[in-house]
């Protein structure tokens, strides 16, 4: 009896030093843990120096790196800004050529059209009254009706 005592009492003080003892893997996540901790410490104050913020602790040469790093970001937002606009002006223009081809043959269809002969109505729908209805009965008076565009 005292010798099945004593295995559990052993193998319940393996168990209880197996679960002191973080496993390798635990190491290894611990490990990478703080490895990520600190890049993301190191971004955040890049960022905040490329955002103008906490330069106090740069000398100069890191001051000079982060002009010359900032430079290269704004000549790059420039030339993709330049090219926007050019790719834009040349929408436009194609945009004004097309409108313009148009014109002409609304002008060429215009000028196509017969002329208006004396007599005949200048309305191209005569059956129709200004209204869009049918024109008044005779004798309606249609002279006091007006219509102020403002």
């Amino acid at each position: 009896m005292r010798q099945v005592i004593e295995r559990h009492r052993l193998q319940s003080e393996r168990i209880d030093g197996l679960e002191d003892a973080p496993s390798v893997e635990l190491q290894l996540e611990s490990a990478t843990h703080s490895v990520l901790s600190k890049e993301i410490a190191e971004k955040t104050q890049e960022l905040r120096q490329l955002r103008g913020e906490d330069l106090q602790g740069l000398n100069l040469d890191q001051l000079k790196q982060l002009e010359k790093l900032l430079q290269g970001g704004l000549s790059q937002v420039t030339e993709t800004k330049d090219e926007l606009f050019l790719k834009e002006i040349s929408t436009l223009e194609k945009k004004g050529a097309e409108l313009k081809e148009e014109n002409l043959i609304l002008k060429q269809q215009m000028e196509n059209l017969p002329p208006v002969v004396r007599g005949q109505p200048s309305e191209p729908f005569p059956h129709l009254h200004k209204s869009g209805g049918p024109p008044p009965p005779q004798g309606y008076n249609t002279s006091d009706i007006s219509l102020t565009l403002g």
